[in-house]
């Protein structure tokens, strides 16, 4: 037995050092068959400036993953797929699951080749970065305060993001249990450099206090000052913080809190929402985001040509009738557009040969213009804080405040205004549905409201519509995870 487990933890610090090494990889590389040591890296401003931005970097990756950046739409209804196109002659016409989301979209993914083990060791991996880059910044001596100040605010703030996505997806919603007593996630805050530790999941509870904490450290130390190159909104900073706190804390349904955050970052940011005029405009751009946006994560692009690396095109792109990607709008959004919201132009409708009783026939679908071109992620953009600032008005009993912003953005899309008639709790599940589709929120928020998703159009799962509360809305640890850590816990059910 004992050999057994001595055997464990010698496989345990093979990979440790494994991790290690790839952790460090994006800045570690200097010139063609050279590396330096990750001491000496992180001995100079410059080298922690690298490793912050090579975070950055996979940080970006794991958001534009067709795992991670379509999880939350594809499960809640607001996805369905393509048919094969004709180039693919041998199924022309045929709609059946991608391959790399077919266990989570039946709800029934599997902690042996879990379809998310990329994204949950991905995630860790960046955590990782994040708390080497944190332990040897302060000892820099060719950094001012202020410059430290700022790479830890950073560092601390994508610990917190990764942290906060993992929970999302591998512990159920923070108002599961009445004290969110249920399993959290892992919380690390040591790098591996540090020695082999096997830590338990914290509770729900303490995960999010970990989150809220990391935070506002962060927001202590920003200088806003930009050390690093490329566009500033590529960066986090102290507002594009306050609006993942404000996000937090709706998740938590600490009320106040996500009330005056969001309210802060409405007030203070600088930014403003997109006009009418321009909002279908502001999307078909091509090459940059939208005016309103907090923090989009630049893709990477080739350093001589500029050629984009990688792009949310792959999974949401229409380039011809026979050249198109899988993911496509659902009718069960669709049909939630009046008739003169101007949102319902934001879908390139396009007839394309579908296998319908053994004839094929042209059928209408529905690409999204968000993640046409070389679209990004959308991390956090200003209308979210508007839509934040209205459910917690309303948990406070401010209604004037809940209908005047669901109102802006509904004036703003041309729909018709909120009467006093309506439902305002719906109304605000709704518009959060509308405004923000396709940018990571609609699963979270039918949890978080104890609600179960409904995908009716073009589902072609056995399990299109489960109900809450179920085991099956959290993802397995992966299995090797588990094995490798005797104090992980797996998740109910798998």
């Amino acid at each position: 037995m004992n050999y057994f487990k001595n055997i464990k933890q010698f496989i345990f610090l093979i990979l440790v050092t494994m991790l290690l090494l790839e952790s460090c990889s994006d800045f570690l590389e200097q010139e063609p068959g050279t590396q330096i040591s990750v001491t000496e890296q992180l001995a100079t401003k410059n080298g922690v400036l690298q490793a912050l931005n090579g975070t950055y970097r996979e940080l970006e990756a794991n958001l534009r993953s067709e795992r991670y950046g379509t999880y939350a739409d594809l499960q809640g209804g607001n996805i369905k797929f393509t048919p094969y196109p004709t180039t693919r002659s041998s199924r022309v016409g045929e709609i059946v699951t991608p391959t790399n989301i077919e266990n989570i979209y039946s709800f029934d993914d599997k902690s042996v080749e879990s379809d998310f083990a990329s994204f949950y060791t991905g995630s860790y991996d960046i955590i990782n970065q994040c708390n080497l880059i944190l332990e040897f910044t302060d000892a820099l001596t060719d950094a001012t305060e202020a410059e430290k100040n700022e790479i830890k605010a950073e560092a601390l703030t994508i610990r917190a993001y990764s942290h906060f996505l993992l929970s999302q997806v591998y512990s159920q919603n923070y108002g599961f249990t009445e004290n969110a007593s249920h399993l959290g996630i892992i919380y690390s805050t040591e790098s591996i450099a540090k020695g082999l530790q096997y830590p338990a999941r914290e509770t729900a509870g303490k995960t999010y206090s970990l989150i809220i904490e990391d935070i506002t450290t962060a927001l202590s130390l920003y200088s806003n000052t930009l050390l690093s190159a490329g566009p500033a909104y590529s960066y986090f900073n102290a507002i594009s913080a306050k609006a993942l706190l404000a996000r937090v804390y709706l998740s938590k349904s600490d009320w106040k809190n996500a009330y005056d955050t969001a309210n802060d970052v409405i007030t203070n940011s600088g930014v403003n929402l997109m006009s009418t005029a321009e909002y279908v405009a502001q999307w078909e751009k091509q090459d940059t985001p939208v005016s309103e946006i907090l923090l989009e994560l630049s893709i990477p692009r080739d350093a001589s040509t500029g050629t984009a690396g990688g792009s949310m095109f792959a999974f949401f792109g229409y380039t011809s009738e026979t050249v198109y990607n899988s993911y496509i709008a659902s009718t069960d959004l669709l049909d939630l557009y009046s008739a003169t919201d101007i949102r319902k132009q934001m879908f390139l409708e396009k007839p394309i040969s579908t296998l319908v009783n053994n004839q094929l026939v042209k059928v209408n679908y529905y690409f999204i213009k968000k993640f046409q071109g070389n679209a990004a992620y959308v991390s956090f953009r200003l209308s979210e804080q508007y839509l934040i600032r209205a459910e917690a008005a309303l948990k406070l009993n401010n209604n004037d405040q809940a209908k005047t912003d669901i109102n802006t953005i509904r004036g703003r899309a041309n729909a018709s205004l909120l009467t006093d008639a309506e439902n305002l709790e719906d109304a605000i599940f709704l518009e959060r549905r509308k405004e923000l589709c396709f940018e990571g929120h609609l699963f979270f928020d039918i949890l978080r409201n104890k609600k179960s998703p409904s995908r009716n159009d073009g589902c072609i799962s056995l399990n299109c519509s489960p109900s809450y509360p179920s085991p099956k809305f959290v993802l397995p640890i992966p299995r090797n995870n588990i094995y490798l850590n005797a104090n992980l816990k797996q998740n109910e059910s798998y």
